[in-house]
């Protein structure tokens, strides 16, 4: 066995982590961004509804991330008691950033032309929001609980949503169920937030709706419990890699078991969908972890790392960017107006097929913002939210 599979400290960051990171937030942006919505390849595009797509993995994976990051950046701070206060007020005030960030996003650019209406229709859930509630909850469970009893909440998490989920009738409707507009999240979305605040492609319901919020927490539980082992000292690399692989594999066969009474979901974040989507990030966080961290192949990382490092904030910039862009209006060359991110869109239609030229222009606002990431990265400016 070589010496580096018998190493047995981790290192303080993981470079695997980062890539992983990169590699998802890219993926966000290439889902989010297409040039046409009515114009986009079968495997970006969400499921429509139970079943799992590679973009319904993006989110999840994000997620676990987060969690995993949360295992190494208050790690030191657990056993210190005396500071897990200062350490929570941190986090809070981080989450609360996120969580406000995530707002602006709804509320842009309306919120300068019609403020009142903004504010009276914009949307409370969403990813950066959901993603700091997440954050928030794992890290408070991370720094108040062993090892074991995280997992014991993980596992309560996803055993108490799915008996709300089938088995509490929801009122108004006399029986507990899983459809878009009447089970008991879109319910419960409706009767605190109004449809007004909800997704505006539905206004019934929300995929980052109030009741989904506890499994994905126990989605970013999942990620804290590989951080922690990833850490762990007395283990060398060759046995972490190996459980790891294999948990992730039985995580995924569980819920491949599980799909058969409570379907994998994204918009319900259903628990099937934890384990099965879990168990797809630890199998491939443990193969790059394998092939970058411990055998040291990685000069082709750079690209994602400098996306991972910078991840929260391209993915702000992102969202507001295409915003901006629609705020402009620019004449065409037969007279027409049209807004300006349709103006530069329309260069890539002129040559190529519509579904062809969507990607291309989700792959070219990638390699933009790879771009500016990049030389970010070689001033070693990094926004930390």
């Amino acid at each position: 066995m070589s010496s580096s599979l018998t190493a047995t400290s981790a290192p303080a960051r993981l470079l695997s982590l980062d890539f992983f990171r990169g590699a998802t937030v890219a993926a966000m942006i290439l889902v989010n961004n297409p040039g046409d919505w009515g114009n986009v390849y079968a495997p970006l595009r969400h499921a429509e509804w139970n079943g799992c797509t590679p973009t319904d993995l993006i989110f999840p994976f994000f997620l676990f991330i987060v969690g995993v990051s949360i295992a190494y950046a208050m790690g030191s701070k657990k056993t210190d008691a005396a500071s897990h206060g200062k350490t929570i007020l941190k986090a809070l005030k981080r989450a609360l950033i996120l969580f406000g960030l995530g707002l602006f996003l709804s509320l842009y650019p309306k919120v300068f032309t019609e403020p009142i209406a903004a504010f009276q229709g914009v949307r409370i859930p969403g990813v950066l929001q959901r993603i700091a509630v997440v954050f928030l909850i794992s890290s408070v469970i991370f720094l108040k609980n062993s090892e074991r009893n995280i997992f014991r909440i993980l596992i309560a998490l996803l055993a108490v949503y799915w008996l709300l989920m089938t088995f509490v009738p929801v009122p108004g409707v006399g029986y507990a169920n899983l459809e878009k507009e009447t089970n008991l999240g879109a319910w419960l979305d409706r009767t605190l937030l109004t449809e007004a605040h909800l997704w505006k492609a539905a206004k019934t319901w929300d995929p980052e709706g109030i009741l989904s919020t506890m499994p994905a927490v126990a989605t970013g539980l999942f990620g804290v419990l590989v951080g922690v082992y990833l850490k762990r000292k007395d283990v060398d690399a060759a046995t972490k890699i190996s459980w790891l692989f294999c948990t992730g594999t039985a995580a995924v066969a569980l819920g491949l078991l599980w799909d058969l009474q409570f379907p994998i979901n994204k918009a319900l974040w259903t628990s099937s969908f934890v384990l099965y989507t879990g168990g797809l990030a630890t199998i491939i966080l443990s193969f790059c972890y394998w092939i970058i961290d411990v055998q040291q192949y990685n000069r082709f990382t750079k690209p994602f790392v400098v996306y991972g490092v910078n991840a929260i904030t391209v993915f702000f910039l992102s969202g507001l960017i295409p915003r901006t862009l629609r705020m402009f209006t620019v004449k065409a060359a037969d007279g027409s107006e049209m807004n300006l991110q349709a103006w530069l869109y329309s260069g890539f239609e002129s040559w190529l097929s519509p579904i062809n030229a969507s990607l291309a222009w989700a792959i070219a606002f990638i390699l933009f913002w790879l771009l500016i990431l990049w030389v970010m990265y070689k001033k070693k400016i990094i926004i930390k939210v």
